[in-house]
């Protein structure tokens, strides 16, 4: 994968690459400001990209601003953001496009190299990797849904796990139920959300952006 990394902590950055091309990727340009991962990211539209929250000038929001923004000119760029910050408004505006290959990771609740690259992969393939309190945070500030209400307990159980980027065998690890039981209760959750998509892939990311858009 060919790969950008923004983030203006010398070490984090520089640790980031080295393990990304670790890996076997390549970093196709690393950016410290938020107006030099713009540029960036228009100039290389990578695979996918690493994006911290809070980057200078003005060391508030400029790295989600500017994934907002390269995500405008360039639809569905794949995107994970990874910070010590949930900022709820953008977050929530990064995912109201409705595209999918968005990630929300808090940098504390990353524990492996494995972990990391994983959700890279995910979100490079157009799926999601959101951190747990990321979608808690969203969820408590959202508008309600009828059509998430009309879920059982165990399929938002389920739901909330897509949402992290968990396949149906980890699902079912987790919630210590049986590949098949979870296959069902996603057949449920997706008919009950109104999506009929045929490619499953797709009918995840689109079950997900429902789920912490509310809409």
């Amino acid at each position: 994968m060919r790969i950008v990394v923004a983030e203006d902590l010398y070490l984090l950055r520089d640790g980031m690459v080295r393990l990304i091309e670790a890996y076997g990727h390549e970093v196709v340009a690393t950016a410290t400001t938020g107006p030099e991962t713009l540029e960036a990211l228009l100039k290389w539209r990578p695979d996918v990209s690493v994006v911290d929250v809070r980057m200078p000038p003005t060391q508030s929001d400029e790295g989600l601003r500017a994934a907002l923004a390269a995500r405008g000119e360039v639809p569905g760029l794949p995107i994970l953001i990874l910070s010590q910050h949930v900022e709820q408004l953008y977050a929530r505006e990064l995912l109201a496009d409705g595209t999918g290959a968005i990630g929300y990771l808090l940098k504390d609740s990353v524990f492996d190299a494995d972990q990391f690259i994983d959700a890279l992969e995910r979100v490079a393939a157009g799926g999601t990797a959101m951190d747990p309190a990321v979608i808690a945070k969203l969820l408590s500030s959202g508008p309600s849904n009828r059509r998430l209400e009309r879920l059982t307990e165990r399929e938002h159980d389920v739901l909330s796990l897509m949402a992290e980027g968990l396949s149906n065998q980890a699902i079912g690890g987790r919630l210590f139920l049986s590949e098949s039981a979870i296959s069902k209760h996603t057949t449920s959750l997706f008919g009950k959300l109104g999506i009929t998509d045929d490619d499953n892939n797709n009918r995840r990311v689109l079950a997900v952006l429902a789920y912490l858009n509310g809409v």
